[in-house]
């Protein structure tokens, strides 16, 4: 039995959410013709309160019409030095859009609207990038799952408001985090120009986000989309895994969260481990002492069929998720226990 940690993107449909694809009604959605692809982008529009949605292949190219659709060449954006965009999308901010980005040295992934405020350049100087767009990520990817505080995000958006600056949200695992702080979509939708949401993390699709905003925001990515290359046909078959993931897979994500909860109570109790981050939704960041190196801990639990990367800096990283079971979880816990 191989107990894949490396990724909550590692899943695999489910049989429903597989009986689900193979009964969906599809058409060519480059005409706009796919009655599956449609209902999902009204559906995630409407949980979030936005007026309208469009569905990608990833989430990396959602993030990136975002970026393009808000800026001009030799705009800037500002955002976290851990954040998605930056540091995992390619250097697409500078390739697709022509854009730099301003990093702030925030916690974890996250930063205050102070911080924000400090950011912003000053559109007289001619020698500095006019500051356009403020992004953030919920949860953190890097930052360990970290969920934002909804009122610092308040402040934010207060902050783009003054300054007349877009902000966008990657919500890669935006429902992890609303399961994790007990908070709705619709609070969200009220906070941000855009959102892209994930559905092949921890909802369990195979494949897709659906970026969300007004209808002309949408109209404007649909070009985009287009100049990405990313116009699909009969994609039907994958929106209806992102529809039935919406309808079955949002509340069990509380249950990655414990395990994950559990795994770092075992990582604690462990001599060779230095550090656990804090825990809040389904991501363990963890850091080993001196007692072993990375590439050992990897090879040996590799030889138990227990699979996890490392991430630089000496971050190491487990990821529970729809296929990580409780089986699985006490396999783990005790080869943890008996290295």
């Amino acid at each position: 039995m191989e107990i894949n940690l490396i990724s909550d993107t590692v899943t695999k449909p489910t049989p429903e959410m597989l009986k689900a694809m193979m009964n969906a009604e599809v058409g060519d959605d480059v005409f706009m013709a796919d009655p599956t692809v449609l209902a999902l982008q009204e559906k995630i529009a409407a949980l979030f309160g936005m007026e309208a949605g469009l569905f990608f292949p990833s989430g990396t190219m959602a993030n990136q019409t975002a970026l393009k659709l808000h800026t001009q060449p030799a705009e800037q954006v500002i955002c976290d030095k851990w954040a998605h965009i930056y540091n995992f999308e390619g250097g697409g901010p500078s390739f697709n859009s022509g854009i730099s980005c301003n990093l702030i040295d925030g916690y974890r992934g996250m930063f205050t609207a102070q911080q924000v405020l400090e950011r912003i350049n000053d559109k007289n100087n001619i020698h500095t990038p006019i500051t356009s767009l403020v992004e953030i990520e919920n949860t953190t990817n890097k930052g360990g799952g970290a969920c934002w505080d909804i009122n610092e995000i308040k402040k934010i958006r207060k902050v783009c408001d003054d300054h007349k600056l877009i902000l966008h949200l990657d919500g890669a695992r935006i429902f992890n985090a609303l399961v994790a702080k007990n908070e709705s979509p619709k609070e969200y939708g009220k906070l941000f120009d855009t959102i892209s949401i994930c559905l092949s993390k921890g909802l369990g699709a195979p494949i897709g986000s659906v970026l969300v905003g007004t209808h002309e925001h949408i109209k404007k990515s649909l070009r985009i989309r287009k100049l990405f290359g990313g116009a699909m046909r009969q994609v039907g078959y994958l929106a209806a895994a992102g529809n039935f993931a919406l309808d079955h897979h949002i509340e069990r994500l509380a249950d990655d969260h414990r395990r994950a909860k559990e795994l770092g109570e075992a990582l604690e109790h462990c001599r060779f481990v230095k550090e656990v981050e804090p825990i809040e939704t389904n991501i363990i960041i963890f850091y080993l002492n001196d007692l072993i190196s990375q590439d050992d801990f990897v090879s040996y639990l590799k030889s138990k069929n227990i699979l996890l990367i490392s991430m630089g800096e000496g971050k190491m990283r487990m990821v529970t998720h729809l296929d990580f079971t409780e089986a699985m979880l006490k396999v783990v816990v005790d080869t943890l226990k008996s290295m």
